[in-house]
């Protein structure tokens, strides 16, 4: 072998080692496949998601030193492997934490016995794409609008919510719903409660855990991090072998934008 070959294989291992301690220890991407946290992400959004802060590594660290495990924060958007296997990953919104009281009553989140602030805000415009068709139906509040140049867009109903700290982020209510109330049920200690921002298109912490629905209340220990930054964006008409696709599917709006 060449001196040169063998620094440049050297060199390509030191880069795939860099890379998975990277994805391992620090952050990772994660792709959107569902529209259960609309407005705020998207189908096919691709996520950087923290690991270092309150996601895996820090509760291994945490349990390796026999200190608590930090927790995120109420209003942070986070991945965790969702119960009651942790086979698959869920992105969802944290809403309650350990010992928090969490219900809901007519889509209004009570937390702790208040209701949160909510408000109507601008509609949510989303084009009609491959990825994101616009499914609409009887008691829905969705529209579906197309404008002189031909272009087709579903319309939501968006309200703002703010918490008690006063984090404040956008979330869906398309209609009435048996999940639009839950009783009062406090978290347990090592758990956090979850909601997706598209109320009504989301199985999380209002529902028992269920292989491939619902998640329950999640284990702190589950959770892999908190999502920081859309970092790709693409809305379905993407085709790897067809170059001429890849500008026209991109969202380029939304690359680089903080959540």
């Amino acid at each position: 072998m060449s001196r040169r070959l063998a620094v440049e294989l050297a060199t390509l291992a030191a880069a795939a080692f860099a890379a998975f301690l990277i994805r391992s220890f620090v952050a990772a991407p994660y792709s959107i496949p569902s529209e259960s946290m609309l407005p705020t992400l998207l189908v096919n959004d691709t996520l950087l998601v923290e690991k270092w802060r309150t996601g895996s590594v820090r509760q291994w660290f945490a349990a390796a030193t026999g200190n608590a495990p930090p927790l995120p924060r109420r209003g942070d958007i986070v991945v965790f492997r969702a119960p009651p296997s942790g086979h698959q990953t869920y992105v969802k919104r944290l809403i309650g934490l350990p010992g928090d009281r969490v219900g809901l009553k007519g889509g209004i989140v009570i937390l702790n016995g208040q209701p949160i602030r909510r408000w109507p805000i601008d509609d949510f415009v989303e084009p009609v794409t491959p990825n994101s068709p616009c499914r609409t139906g009887p008691g829905l509040r969705i529209r579906q609008e197309t404008d002189p140049q031909g272009k087709t867009a579903c319309i939501y109903p968006r309200f703002a919510e703010m918490l008690p700290e006063g984090r404040t982020f956008a979330v869906l209510d398309i209609g009435e719903d048996d999940a639009d109330d839950m009783a009062e049920q406090v978290v347990p200690a090592g758990h956090i409660f979850v909601l997706g921002d598209n109320r009504d298109r989301s199985a999380d912490s209002r529902f028992p855990a269920k292989e491939g629905g619902a998640v329950g209340m999640v284990p702190v220990d589950q959770l892999i991090g908190r999502a920081s930054t859309v970092i790709f964006s693409a809305d379905g008409s993407w085709r790897w072998l067809r170059p001429s696709t890849w500008s026209g599917a991109l969202r380029r709006d939304r690359i680089a934008r903080g959540l």
